[in-house]
């Protein structure tokens, strides 16, 4: 009995691990809400940025995200890696390049069906222009910076 205790209390740590709920990491926020307020799932069904309303709020990852109608925060709850934008809405560019920046979401992408966020419209065009190369970049980048945020 004495053994199986103490197997069991030297497992706990692992176990406790093991049952926590992942985190996708910091989220960029602005005025209380994750990117500014914007709606994450219209980028994809609406192709266009949609200001988020606080009556259909969902909070996610340490962060308030607001949502356009009841439908697109429902879809988001039921999988929120799918809509939430990469690098936790900070601006891909700047990420690429090993450090954070606030992002407009009028400048933004879908790429391989992942959402990303720029700082502006021209850092937008300039980060589009080699997309695939950033994104690789980012990916890497994007742990460590996420350790430090």
């Amino acid at each position: 009995m004495r053994k199986a205790l103490i197997r069991l209390v030297a497992a706990l740590p692992f176990l406790l691990l093991v049952a926590a709920p992942a985190s996708a990491g910091p989220v960029f926020e602005d005025g209380g809400a994750a990117i500014r307020g914007y709606d994450a799932v219209a980028y994809f069904t609406e192709n266009k940025p949609v200001e988020g309303d606080v009556a259909f709020a969902h909070d996610w990852n340490g962060a308030t995200w607001l949502f356009s109608s009841a439908a697109n925060r429902d879809a988001f709850a039921a999988d929120p890696g799918r809509y939430a934008p990469q690098y936790g809405g900070y601006c891909a560019y700047a990420v690429s390049e090993g450090y954070t920046a606030p992002t407009d979401p009028a400048a933004w992408s879908i790429v391989d069906d992942r959402l990303f966020l720029n700082y502006s419209r021209s850092v937008q065009s300039r980060w589009s222009g080699n997309a695939q190369t950033r994104i690789r970049a980012g990916d890497a980048n994007w742990p460590e910076i996420e350790a430090g945020l």
